[in-house]
């Protein structure tokens, strides 16, 4: 039987972190921590998190600094602090050595944490997640979508139907005009602004653990990314998901477990 606990870590810089820590009974075979995209929240892995624990795994999920129960204006939203928080907590909750899954925002801070502390981790799974940048029209790009929400929804289910995912709308907040997002517009913005400067080659070229790459057949990733990915590590694992789009673990994940219980060791 799996125990379940929930609780929150708190950083360096007063950041509340909000996760929860699936253990099972036994010694775990191997333990995960799940990293979620931009505007997302923790409950997006659910079913992901359900099938790692069936096959024996510990699983903790967490929702990011600005997102769902966690702080939701951080004194900054670097690409530094998304990766210190999730190292504080690998030591708070002694995962090490840890096997990341980060979908797009959070597979990035995934990939950076693989690179500047390669004792923690054991493997990495990027899923629609890469070196990318400059993005210089990213920070517009996400305002724009963020703006096309027509907020407050007046229902759940009319937010399912324009998010596309019924995951999407467990953290709505609901208030006297209607349902809201569980976030703030400006540090959502604000957590994407190193990407439209910058990019990571660097510090993908210089992980040492095995790494594993999941795309989604109608993915978002640059069409040359992957590419150049194996080109700069010929030793990472790609695989491509059919039938899903950005959000592999949403749209395909029995597909998604599949392809991660292959590339597991043993």
């Amino acid at each position: 039987m799996t125990r379940t606990t929930s609780g929150t870590v708190t950083t360096p810089d007063g950041t509340r972190i909000a996760h929860r820590d699936h253990h099972p009974a036994g010694r775990p075979t191997t333990t995960f921590l799940l990293l979620h995209g931009l505007a997302g929240h923790q409950g997006e892995w659910d079913t992901l998190a359900g099938r790692l624990r069936s096959d024996g795994h510990r699983v903790v999920t967490y929702d990011a600094r600005g997102h769902g129960a966690s702080t939701r204006t951080p004194a900054t939203t670097t690409r530094e602090a998304h990766v210190q928080d999730a190292v504080g907590l690998i030591e708070a909750l002694d995962l090490a050595p840890v096997t990341l899954i980060g979908q797009s925002l959070g597979g990035h801070t995934a990939m950076l944490l693989a690179a500047s502390h390669p004792r923690l981790v054991a493997s990495l799974i990027l899923i629609e997640a890469g070196p990318a940048g400059p993005s210089p029209d990213l920070p517009a790009q996400i305002a724009t979508w963020l703006d096309s929400w027509p907020i407050p929804f007046t229902s759940p289910a009319e937010a399912q139907a324009f998010l596309g995912h019924e995951a999407w709308t467990r953290p709505l907040e609901h208030r006297e005009d209607g349902w809201h997002p569980p976030f703030d517009r400006a540090t959502i913005i604000a957590s994407v602004a190193e990407l439209a400067t910058t990019a990571y080659w660097e510090q993908w070229s210089r992980i040492t653990c095995p790494t594993l790459l999941i795309q989604g057949e109608h993915g978002t990733m640059r069409p040359e990314e992957p590419a150049t990915m194996l080109a700069h590590r010929p030793d990472a694992v790609t695989v491509c998901i059919p039938g899903a789009a950005h959000d592999v673990h949403l749209d395909q994940p029995a597909r998604l477990h599949e392809a991660i219980a292959a590339f597991l060791p043993g």
